[in-house]
Order: structure tokens, then sequence, then C-alpha cells
């Protein structure tokens, strides 16, 4: 015979206090005495009782769920970020729904189905936004929050790195360096990420007097970057600078043009990357990043996304925001340096 499912009721029974008191213990944020919480708690332990958060969403119309898209975890970058929003969720009772979306109407279609949980609020990061989406949220009083990416819904919030700025220091950098021959590998086209990166960088290498030697796409993937700048090392001018549009391409072609063509970093052609990850701080690779302040934009990116969902609880209007957190420019053996040129690099005043 199958055992009687317990209850609340029977939870309640056990430890002595009222069925609302069992509720609020396992609600939270709610109102109830530490040693009450405990008792119910150790109950519930004995008894083999968990609560229904599902049915509890139904009432409260809250599912304390947090959706999370991203397009790829393969850069260092994505992992990192999720850990610290997922952390920053967990201290104020919430859990993230993580899910992966590529771009265009794959994207759209599984963001549909993460509003079909009943999420409280979405993070998209490395996700772009189709205004589609971003009406239907806005008309659920869903907020949203975009990390590392923006878009033109004026309903989101954006969170991102000084993309631009970042491509500007490092075509200086690479300029003052000596470089005249100084090549872009662009990632995926049509993000924001590359197109500000590349928007810096092409403005940078104007305002230094230099022109842009070479372009290829490696579309933030490790083996279209390793056959992209293997190829432009093997033409009849190759480059003397590579600036790839993140740590991710950067470390794949070190390695393609180390040990594919037998070539010395940087004697032989400088790497520059972007995001600074963990790998590219390695003795190994070693590489000059424009690094992101990754803890910065978990910050930012968890209160803006909780002060509106406070905002939406309360039946109150959120306003979305911009905001772009600065870098720095980190300075390793993976390109020549400057002269006089210390950790970081910074653009001349």
């Amino acid at each position: 015979m199958a055992r009687r499912k317990v209850t609340s009721i029977d939870v309640a029974r056990e430890a002595g206090v009222s069925q609302s008191a069992v509720s609020r213990a396992f609600t939270p944020g709610a109102s109830v005495a530490e040693g009450t919480r405990e008792k119910v708690h150790q109950a519930a332990v004995r008894l083999g009782y968990r609560p229904n958060a599902i049915a509890r969403s139904l009432i409260t119309r809250r599912s304390h769920m947090i959706g999370m898209a991203v397009s790829y975890l393969d850069n260092h970058f994505y992992p990192e970020l999720v850990q610290g929003i997922s952390d920053h969720c967990q201290k104020r009772g919430y859990h993230i729904l993580l899910f992966t979306a590529g771009e265009g109407d794959a994207a759209n279609q599984e963001l549909q189905r993460a509003l079909d949980y009943q999420i409280d609020g979405l993070v998209l990061a490395s996700v772009s936004l189709s205004s589609e989406i971003a009406d239907r949220c806005h008309a659920a009083g869903i907020p949203v929050v975009m990390v590392n990416r923006v878009s033109d819904a004026p309903t989101a919030s954006k969170v991102t790195g000084a993309n631009e700025h970042g491509g500007r220091t490092i075509a200086h950098f690479l300029a003052k360096a000596g470089h005249t021959r100084i090549a872009y590998l662009a990632g995926l086209e049509e993000t924001s990420t590359n197109r500000d990166r590349e928007t810096g960088f092409m403005a940078g290498l104007a305002e230094a007097g230099a022109s842009l030697h070479a372009r290829a796409v490696g579309n933030y993937s490790a083996e279209q970057s390793a056959r992209a700048a293997t190829e432009m090392m093997q033409g009849s001018a190759p480059p003397d600078a590579i600036f790839c549009a993140n740590d991710h391409m950067a470390i794949a072609v070190m390695d393609a043009l180390r040990e594919g063509l037998d070539l010395s970093v940087p004697e032989d052609v400088s790497i520059v990357g972007f995001d600074n990850v963990g790998p590219a701080q390695w003795p190994t690779y070693s590489i000059t990043s424009f690094s992101q302040p990754v803890d910065a934009m978990i910050e930012a990116t968890s209160e803006t996304l909780f002060e509106a969902i406070e905002a939406a609880v309360e039946g109150e209007a959120f306003e979305a925001e911009a905001i772009e957190l600065p870098g720095k420019l980190i300075v390793r053996r993976s390109s020549r340096i400057p002269p006089g040129t210390g950790d970081t690099w910074e653009l001349p005043a």
C-alpha cells in the first residue's frame, strides 16, 4: 500500500505550531521566530516532509526562480559569471533555472520556454533579446537584466564592461609597441560585444595614426579562431599583432600558431585578448588582456535585478538601467610591451 503523503498539517501537529507557522518557516524572508523555524524544520525531517514549491508559487504568484540564459559556456568568463549570480540569488532565497540558448530564433524559443516556468526575473548573459520577448516580460512584470550584452529593448536593464574603451586602449597599446601590421579577429559579428570592441579598436587605430592590416572572423569559437589565425599568418604579409575579441579565441590562436606553425609569441606575433579569464593568467599563456570587472558585474546585475523584483512585488514601476563598468589592460608576456610600461596600461591622457 502506498504511503500517505505528509502534509503541512502533519508537520504543524508534530511541531506543536499552527499551519501558518509551518508555511512561514518554509517561505524565504517570511517573519517567523528562529526557535519556531527550527522546530518546524526538525519536525519536517522526522516526517519526511518537503514543501511543494510549485503549489506555493500558484498561490503567491512568485516562484522564487530566476531564469538565466547563456549561449555557450566554453568561454571561462561565463561560468564564473553564472556561479557568482547564482550565489547572490541563493542568499536571497532564489534559485537559478539555467538554460543555454543560441542566437536568433533558437534563443527566442528557449526564452519563451523559460517564461512558462513563471520565473520572477530573467538574466541574459551572452544572449540577445528580441523585442517580442522584451515586450512579453514587461507585460508580465518580469524584470530583465542583460549582462555583457546590450539591446534596443527599452525595458531591459544592461550591465556591461567598457567594451569600446577596451578596444581603443588595445589599439593604442599595439601601435605604441611599434606594430605596423595589426589584425583583428572578430567574434560573433551580430553581437554587441564584438561590435563595440571592434568599433573602439578601429577608432583607436585611427587616433594612433595606424590602420587595420587584416581582419578575420573567429565567431568566439576555438576551432574557427585557430583556423582563421593560421590562414592569416600563412599569407604573404602576415600580421605582427592580432587582437582577439576574447581570451577564449586568443588561447586557441596561441596554441595554433605555436604548435601548428612553430611561431613564437610575441617575437613573431603579439597576441592580445579581452576578458582576463583564468587561463589567460596561466604562465603557459600569460595573455595581455583587457580585464572585465566580473565581480562588479555580478554585484550590479544582482542588485539591479532584485531592486526591480521588489518593485514589481509592490506593484511599482521599475525603470531599466544601463550600467557600464570600467576595466583595465593587464600587460603580460603574449605581446610586445611599449617602453616604460608596467603591469597595466592606460590610454594616454
